[in-house]
């Protein structure tokens, strides 16, 4: 049985449904050639789930090495489309065709149960054709030394020759080579790589599971969401992977910066409708914008026509002198297509309420010495923290940036030296385990509510709201909760009674474009001092006005922010060179 995160096809598959839901207005949109050759076809699928229509005779189609962005709201069906194309589930009406011999590998956040071997024979274990004739050269060495199996040995014997030259020439003896050099690029030690996996965090067996697809290197990779969980460093290294890789990739992202520089084509869900651009993210968005202007336009012209049309009926319809005319213009209004209003997003914003203003000396940190057994973190360190300043924090896994930050919030003491927070200071704190410190029983409602009890319920829904908790969201349990939700609930909570000092630890982390981009702009409004960590670029890019780099060589400081530190290092994070 395939794996959750795996699957291949060595046939020509149509996933073709057999009927389906009645009545559907027909919109899909097929922008891509049907001339060129693609290796999967999606033809004119439709798809419920439940009552929610997901897909509408929707069509596109993946070409041999294009490299697609999917995109579309939280619940749009993107992942349901990887499912579809994978095989784990049927369209309703329409047609799924993969090409003849392609085999895909799919990356999904449901990972599955990994335990009991190493993280590298994990990854090796989903290298595709390898790993089987792995597996078979592996049993006729157990079987050529087995005592009973004897009378069989010159068999055995030819046998094992024969898939000895095929594992060589599938490249077998480099496998292991590979895998953990992959392994490396995803920021694993070397005694991560040999421990058992069932050892590793979530996030860590999400990185092996993503691994497991690039190892495989199959003819098309879908992706879903594979810069979640990846520190920056990792995040550039995928980044030069798939742009090197040289079949076809279909994947989602939150992360703006890496589907930028990976895509060429943007295939948008909306609405049921498939509609894909040629060209990057940031084309995508310009020409959406654009379309939607100009489909405003044609609306609002066809309404002023359709008024004018209208009053003249209304007018004259009594008349006997203007009844041919009425009724040519009934007809007329009948036989026109109607334009759409262009949907409306819906975006959200947040002002930050004014905070009290701090003393000039935000938090100083003197002669820190911090170790974690043999492991020393800081010798020696000075810091300082001035008001206004906004610090983000760059450095390799282990090289203490949230050690750094909980140091300042005193989630964490130095094993000496000192650190003082400044006069005036009040700080909002968010930690990495900040979304496993919520009531899991209370509702959204109820955990603002607990935290702001003077405050209207007009001004929480209006907060909630800005969060993206609309209507019956607020009622639902914060243990039902998405991780990206559990994320803007525990921002809300911070952000409602404004602090003047923000200490963030990956705050973007779990959230989907559209909360970046209100929260970047919320807090390019901000008054306050920011000390922040994140591997997102667009938010250290926009956000930043110093950096601290933490480097096994030593600690450097930068004035200016994060793109005035790539500027002059050369690399875009510490250890990353060129």
């Amino acid at each position: 049985m395939a794996s959750p995160f795996t699957g291949a096809f060595a046939g020509g598959l149509t996933r073709r449904a057999r009927g389906g839901p009645n009545g559907v207005p027909r919109h899909g949109r097929f922008l891509g050639s049907r001339f060129r050759v693609s290796m999967i076809r999606l033809d004119g699928i439709s798809k419920r789930n439940g009552h929610q229509i997901l897909f509408i005779e929707a069509s596109a189609a993946l070409q041999r090495g294009e490299k697609v962005g999917l995109v579309g709201p939280n619940g749009a069906g993107k992942t349901t489309l990887f499912r579809m194309i994978n095989g784990q589930e049927l369209p309703d009406e329409g047609q799924v065709i993969v090409d003849r011999g392609v085999s895909i590998g799919y990356f999904s956040q449901d990972v599955g149960e990994m335990a009991g071997r190493s993280a590298v024979a994990e990854v090796m274990d989903g290298a595709g054709a390898v790993s089987e004739v792995a597996a078979e050269l592996a049993a006729l060495e157990a079987a050529m030394g087995d005592p009973d199996r004897a009378d069989e040995l010159e068999t055995l014997i030819e046998r094992f020759g024969e898939v000895q030259a095929q594992f060589e020439k599938l490249g077998g003896y480099a496998l292991e080579g590979r895998a953990r050099e992959v392994l490396a690029g995803l920021s694993f030690s070397q005694a991560m790589m040999d421990g058992d996996v069932g050892a590793l965090s979530g996030g860590w067996k999400m990185r092996v599971a993503l691994a497991r697809i690039l190892l495989m290197h199959p003819d098309v990779m879908l992706l879903d969401e594979p810069s979640n969980h990846l520190d920056l460093e990792s995040l550039i290294w995928l980044e030069g992977f798939l742009k090197a890789y040289d079949g076809a990739l279909m994947m989602t992202s939150h992360d703006r910066e890496f589907m930028n520089r990976i895509v060429g084509k943007v295939v948008e869900i909306d609405g049921g409708e498939l509609t894909t651009y040629s060209g990057d993210y940031a084309f995508y968005e310009q020409q959406r914008a654009l379309n939607e202007k100009q489909q405003q336009a044609q609306f609002e012209r066809q309404q002023a026509m359709l008024a004018k049309e209208i009053r003249f009926i209304e007018r004259f319809k009594a008349r006997a002198s203007h009844a041919a005319q009425v009724q040519s213009r009934v007809k007329k209004l009948e036989k026109i297509d109607r334009v759409e209003p262009p949907r409306r997003r819906q975006t959200v914003s947040f002002d930050f309420p004014p905070a009290p203003r701090s003393g000039d000396d935000v938090a100083t940190l003197k002669g820190v010495h911090k170790r974690f057994g043999e492991r020393v973190i800081y010798e020696g360190f000075d810091f300082r923290v001035r008001r206004r300043e906004r610090w983000c924090v760059m450095g390799v896994n282990g090289a203490g940036k949230s050690t750094l930050l909980k140091l300042i919030a005193g989630a964490a003491h130095p094993d000496d030296g000192t650190v003082a927070i400044g006069g005036s200071v009040k700080m909002g704190y968010f930690a990495q385990h900040a979304m496993e410190l919520l009531d899991g029983e209370r509702t959204v409602f109820e955990s603002l509510e607990d935290a702001f009890p003077r405050a209207g319920q007009g001004s929480l829904r209006a907060l909630a709201g800005c969060f993206g908790f609309s209507g019956d969201d607020v009622e639902k349990r914060c243990r039902v909760l998405s991780g990206g939700e559990k994320a803007r609930l525990v921002m809300a909570l911070m952000l409602y009674d404004p602090p003047n000092f923000l200490v963030l630890d990956e705050p973007t982390n779990h959230l989907d474009m559209a909360t970046k981009e209100m929260l970047i702009a919320a807090l390019s409004q901000y008054e306050g001092t920011m000390l922040f960590v994140s591997h997102d670029r667009h938010f250290l890019a926009a956000l930043s006005n110093r950096v601290l780099e933490l480097t096994p060589e030593g600690i450097h400081e930068y004035g200016g922010g994060y793109t005035e530190y790539v500027a002059r290092t050369g690399h875009e994070a510490p250890g990353l060179h060129g």
